[in-house]
């Protein structure tokens, strides 16, 4: 699966779907170092994938480079932004049965808005999944990076191109 690209300039603001998700007691904040282990126990169960390498990498960066979506004092959702590299968006996962709510879309457009204030014109979306890609299409226009190879991630253990 090849990257997309996002233009930054271009994205729509957070503030209405945070409005809206607010109104159901879902709240959309920036990680905190305390609930860092929570954190990441959440990003190993809540979606196909183990994403906790992930989710640890941006624990090491300052600011700290995830958001999380809460309801009733629980982790529902998160999205990571410079994890795997710079100026890469993901990996993002929301609870399958919190899913279709604006959650991702929050969380998504929340890591775009602080990727833009970190000077970035444009964003990687980070080999999204296949059954993401008209996600990312239709909240920001994404469009994909033609590529023969696994791009970065060519260098993994397990791909190794």
């Amino acid at each position: 699966m090849a990257d997309m690209l996002v233009k930054l300039y271009n994205i729509p603001d957070s503030h209405d779907t945070e409005k809206k998700l607010a109104e159901e007691g879902i709240r959309i904040k920036k990680a905190l170092a305390p609930d860092r282990s929570k954190i990441i126990q959440f990003s190993k169960t809540c979606a196909k994938e183990d994403y906790s390498d992930e989710v640890t990498a941006t624990f090491s960066n300052n600011p700290i480079t995830c958001y999380i979506a809460t309801k009733g004092k629980k982790v529902i959702g998160f999205a990571c932004y410079e994890a795997t590299a710079r100026d890469f968006f993901g990996p993002m996962a929301v609870l399958e049965t919190e899913r279709k709510k604006g959650i991702g879309r929050a969380l998504l457009l929340k890591s775009l808005e602080s990727m833009r204030e970190l000077g970035y014109a444009y964003a990687i979306i980070g080999w999204p999944a296949k059954s993401a890609v008209d996600f990312y299409i239709k909240c920001v226009d994404a469009v994909m990076i033609e590529e023969n190879s696994s791009g970065i991630y060519k260098r993994m253990i397990e791909i190794d191109e």
